[in-house]
């Protein structure tokens, strides 16, 4: 999928989306997606009600456009974003292997990945031992392994709320 940008001169030698691109395409594309903005960033959550409960609004994806969660991706420079994506274990062990689970002393997983480095599809520095994968500002080649990848995380999405409903509509009655 050919992406213009809006931000011309960062996006052209990149050949990718800028962030706000990006969630355009993530809203216009996936149903009943809830977006919210807090300092920059966008958590995107699966809402078909808009009316999820405090301890059910779990974002599948997210774009971080700054440095305010972690240092590691050097994501305050001009035009930078990571994108964040919540995986099925399966999806992310076919990919990655098992998840990591050391961590260095600032809490950043250890897999040997550099995650400053951008269009490189790597695990999570902070969540990828729940199955989370990132990309620092996605190129096109990269953005084709991307667009199945965030389908899948809204797919997943869409089967917890079910499974939530589903629990709260055939729970017992309390006597």
């Amino acid at each position: 999928m050919p992406a213009r940008s809006l931000n011309k001169d960062f996006n052209e030698k990149l050949e990718g989306m800028d962030a706000i691109e990006m969630k355009r395409y993530i809203c216009e594309t996936f149903e009943n997606v809830w977006a919210v903005e807090h300092l920059g960033d966008t958590f995107f959550m699966y809402a078909p009600d808009g009316d999820l409960p405090p301890e059910r609004q779990f974002p599948f994806v997210t774009i971080v456009t700054g440095d305010r969660h972690d240092t590691v991706s050097n994501l305050d420079r001009p035009g930078a974003y990571r994108l964040n994506i919540g995986l099925t274990k399966a999806t992310y062990t076919a990919w990655f292997g098992a998840a990591p689970t050391q961590r260095d002393a600032d809490g950043v997983l250890e897999t040997g990945f550099d995650y400053a480095v951008p269009d490189s599809f790597m695990p999570h520095p902070v969540y990828a031992s729940q199955h989370w994968v990132c990309v620092v500002n996605p190129a096109a080649a990269t953005l084709e392994k991307v667009w199945p990848l965030l389908a899948e995380a809204h797919e997943f999405a869409v089967r917890k709320y079910a499974n939530y409903t589903a629990r709260r509509t055939h729970r017992p009655m309390e006597v």
